[in-house]
């Protein structure tokens, strides 16, 4: 697990025990020959909080411009993905970490999973940079992703 859903997964646990909303993050154990169906489930009773989430992470220092579907996903993944959130009802998120650098700070920013699917169906390459920073951001307090219900609402 990288660093970045694992800070997702304690980041929506702290939001679920200040009690606002009730719920539970955590990612199934990933097996070695079995593809995992996203990288953070999100259980709650709250709509909002019924989630699944894939991250992904992107080095903007190293020149990367985009988020590409064909550079960032496996074969099928996108398609094994929406199968999964459709059948089981789940809103699907996807999280994408920019990460800048040495000593820069980190920001995560979300994007609806109805979003990718009508990009994807397009034939689009994916998202740039620039489209990523301009979705919602999952903001930062210190080292922590802050969970902000209004960022996350449908």
């Amino acid at each position: 697990m990288t660093d970045f859903e694992w800070e997702l997964v304690k980041s929506f646990n702290r939001f679920f025990e200040q009690g606002r909303v009730g719920g539970i993050a955590y990612r199934l154990k990933q097996h070695r020959f079995a593809s995992q169906i996203v990288d953070v489930l999100v259980d709650s009773s709250h709509k909002d909080f019924y989630l699944g989430i894939e991250c992904k992470s992107v080095s903007t220092d190293k020149g990367a411009a985009a988020l590409y579907f064909t550079q960032h996903f496996s074969a099928g993944q996108i398609p094994r993905i929406d199968d999964f959130l459709k059948k089981s009802g789940r809103r699907g998120i996807l999280a994408v970490e920019l990460r800048r650098g040495s000593g820069k700070s980190r920001e995560a920013h979300i994007i609806k999973w109805t979003e990718l699917r009508k990009r994807y169906a397009k034939s689009s390459v994916g998202f740039t940079v620039d489209e990523i920073v301009r979705s919602p951001e999952i903001r930062r307090k210190g080292a922590h992703y802050v969970i902000e219900p209004r960022v996350w609402r449908d």
